[in-house]
């Protein structure tokens, strides 16, 4: 099911159009919302579109409408549409395959549906570890996170509405992720793309970094560079005080992927900011500890790097408060996650 392009869609038209340059009059397999989310609906994407290609392999290239202002424009940015991008996702073909996965057109409603929920959206270099496999009938596949990064053929463009990034997801294996999460994810992806070219996302593939070369290059840019993460959307990022003592509090789910990015910005003399939906909490390096509440809703801590170790041992995936010694007055409390689904609803499953 398609949308004509009038003038009545500025925005769906220029997407068509960026898409006609690369696929000239080729008619993509569609998927359209009927209850669209305007409306009360559960996606928030109101289609995707899907090209066959065969090079430089065979590959599914799916591309969203529905994360900028397709119709008329109503946001006060007029810079950007919407949220200033569409996703895109390249998916491995199969031989003989004639239909595109529907899973993976799932993904990217699910996507949409975390941004227009939390407001937290995605920029070229962010990457999300999505709790299991990304093809949610493949409990065997190793690729279990993502990256994003601009589509190489589209990249962006400019619309009646504003301009348009077209920001790929690309699937990583678990290994690949935790790499991403140290460094940089430019920096990985630029490093794995001979053997994946156009970042084409194969959930049958393994880990690249069972490759002893490209581990190696991998953990020299680790260690010459730090992560890149700067900012990291958590659940949890709360904190008290009182008689001395500051109590940090942050989810189970989160602790690893905390402890990591402090050890990979820290040192390289780079703050982590944490942030929940109601309130941040930002570490810096310093000559001294030290605690202070900068703003409403925000705390800053810096943290001398010959405590950096005690500080992170601390977050681990366990619930419990420990008390950091090297930190005297600190308190990192760990408390379990409730997993949720794609809706919002609770699964039943706690982590810690």
């Amino acid at each position: 099911m398609g949308i004509d392009d009038t003038d009545e869609s500025p925005g769906w038209a220029a997407i068509d159009g960026a898409l006609a340059h690369i696929y000239g009059d080729a008619e993509p397999h569609h998927w359209g919302t009927l209850h669209k989310w305007v409306l009360g609906g559960p996606d928030p994407l109101d289609g995707i579109s899907v090209y066959p290609r065969d090079e430089p392999v065979p590959h599914w290239h799916y591309v969203s409408y529905g994360m900028t202002e397709l119709y008329e424009k109503q946001s006060e940015n007029p810079d950007e549409s919407g949220w200033g991008f569409e996703f895109t996702f390249r998916l491995a073909r199969k031989p003989g395959e004639t239909t595109p996965p529907v899973w993976a057109a799932n993904l990217l409603q699910n996507l949409g549906r975390y941004v227009f929920n939390s407001g937290n959206w995605f920029e070229s270099g962010h990457h999300m570890d999505v709790n299991g496999p990304i093809a949610s009938d493949r409990d065997d596949s190793a690729i279990r996170a993502i990256a994003f990064i601009l589509d190489p053929e589209l990249g962006q463009i400019g619309t009646p509405h504003g301009s348009v990034q077209f920001l790929q997801v690309v699937g990583l294996a678990t290994e690949e992720y935790e790499a991403a999460r140290q460094w940089r994810t430019e920096s990985l992806l630029e490093v794995l793309a001979p053997r994946i070219p156009l970042y084409v996302t194969d959930i049958d593939r393994g880990s690249l970094l069972d490759d002893p070369q490209l581990a190696a290059t991998v953990a020299a840019g680790i260690a010459r560079d730090g992560s890149s993460a700067g900012l990291l959307y958590v659940t949890t990022a709360h904190w008290e005080s009182g008689s001395g003592t500051t109590t940090l509090r942050v989810g189970a789910l989160q602790a690893t992927s905390i402890a990591e990015a402090l050890r990979g910005r820290l040192p390289h003399g780079n703050e982590l900011i944490l942030k929940s939906e109601d309130s941040l909490l930002r570490f810096a390096p310093g000559d001294t500890f030290a605690v202070a509440e900068a703003e409403p809703n925000a705390l800053h801590i810096d943290v001398p790097l010959a405590t950096l170790d005690e500080l992170t041992a601390a977050l681990r995936p366990q619930a419990g408060s420990r008390p950091v010694a090297a930190l005297p007055g600190l308190v990192v409390e760990v408390v379990p996650t409730t997993m949720r689904d794609e809706y919002g609803n609770e699964t039943g499953e706690v982590i810690g």
